[in-house]
Order: C-alpha cells, then structure tokens, then sequence
C-alpha cells in the first residue's frame, strides 16, 4: 500500500473511532469525506476496501457506505428475529456458539490475526466513551471469529451480532460515562488471547466462557432499587423461563 493510501487509512480510522456513528449509520458520500480527510478519492476508496474486509464498514452500489459489517441476510429478517427475543436469549446464544469460535481460533489464528487481537485489547482501554469501546470489543470478537477460519461459522457470529446490536441493551448499562480502569472485560479479554496465542484450544473456550458468564452477570443482573421482574426473562439452558443475568 502506497504512502497515500497508508495516510488515508489513518484518517479514516480517526474519523471513525471520533465520529462515534452508531451501528449502520450512513457516511459522507465520496467526495465529502474525502475534502473532510484531505485525501484523493482513490486513496479513500483502497482504505475503505480495507476497512470493509476487516467487517468495520459495508458498501451498497447507489446507497452508499455503512458502519459496521454487511447484513448476511435482510434486515427485516433481523428485525423479525430481534422482536421475538431479549438480552438473556442473546447472551445464551453466545454462550454455545462464542466459546467454540475461540477454541478454532487457538488452532488457526494467524499471527497478523493475533497482533489484530491485540491492538483491540489496546484501544478498548484506552477508550474515553462507552460507544468507542463497545466499537473495540465488537472488533476483537470479530476478529476472533474470523480467526476460527470457518465461513459458515462466520456468517452465523455475525447474524448473532447483528441481532445483538438490535436488541435493547441501553437501560441495563450503568450511567457511567465509560468503562472503569478495572472494568472485567480488559483482564478477561487479556486471558482470551493470551490463550489463542498459545494455541491452548481448552483455556481459550474455557476463558470465553468465563468472559461472557461475566459479560451476563454484570449486564443483566439488577440495578439498585430495580425489581428483578422489571427485567427481561431469559431462558436458561433448559429452556425455562427465568430472570438474571445474560
């Protein structure tokens, strides 16, 4: 990649980690976007090709560019699906499919891969918003998503993500303008890749799963001087009905 491409990655990067546009937001058009980055159209059309390969952005032909990855289906199956389920569904789901996706990363992550994953882990603690955050978590679990080397598992963890992102989180968050230095999720990202790194296929579904038993506890469980009936039902592996956390 050309200086000039390089250059307009980085500002392409910074515009979007400053934007903080939320998921499937539109951007400026082409041209706009490139006087805003002051980079030629060419070069802000190779960065935007790899921004797209890396699932952060998508592009429809005479609609324009998206934050975010590609729908894998239509967004009305999606909106479908998000009206039928809830929070502790969602994180369910994860539950059986995340920890599987980390064990085939162990074995098949590429060290580019890795280094990705880590500069995830980076940029997540050095978020000063919740929203650039949740931007950097959503990036490392992709990026390990991709790592398992599974196509149709890919397709599946993004149609997962995409129904994550619809489904109503807002209320269960604290009021917290961003994460805390020892926020859960750092140290528990940390032992994730450590694990991938080391092609520990065991400790890597096993720190998964940990992560988002956590991920659960500390989203749903409830608020002071919130009834636990105010909260969404999840069903438990089981099948039953019940309150908790995600």
């Amino acid at each position: 990649m050309s200086n000039d491409h390089d250059a307009a990655l980085v500002q392409l990067r910074a515009y979007l980690a400053q934007a903080e546009l939320p998921f499937d937001s539109r951007l400026p058009p082409e041209r706009r976007l490139s006087e805003m980055l002051g980079v030629s159209r060419v070069a802000l059309r190779k960065a935007l090709d790899v921004l797209e390969a890396e699932g952060l952005v998508w592009r429809h032909v005479g609609k324009g560019t998206f934050v975010g990855s590609r729908p894998i289906d239509s967004f009305a199956d999606i909106a479908a699906i998000t009206r039928r389920t809830n929070p502790g569904e969602v994180m369910r789901t994860r539950l059986l499919i995340e920890p599987e996706v980390a064990g085939l990363a162990a074995l098949n992550a590429t060290a580019d891969q890795v280094a990705e994953m880590r500069k995830c882990l980076s940029r997540s603690r050095a978020a000063l918003t919740w929203r650039q955050y949740e931007s950097w978590d959503n990036r490392l679990h992709r990026v390990i998503a991709e790592s398992a080397q599974n196509n149709l598992l890919l397709a599946l963890f993004d149609t997962l993500g995409a129904v994550r992102r619809a489904v109503t989180w807002g209320r269960l968050r604290t009021n917290r303008l961003r994460p805390a230095p020892d926020h859960h999720s750092f140290l528990e990202h940390e032992q994730i890749v450590d694990a991938i790194e080391q092609r520990d296929v065991g400790r890597a579904r096993e720190c998964m799963r940990r992560h988002l038993e956590s991920v659960e506890r500390n989203l749903l469980r409830p608020r002071p001087q919130e009834s636990p009936a105010t909260l969404p039902p999840r069903r438990t592996a089981q099948g039953a009905l019940g309150t908790g956390s995600p």
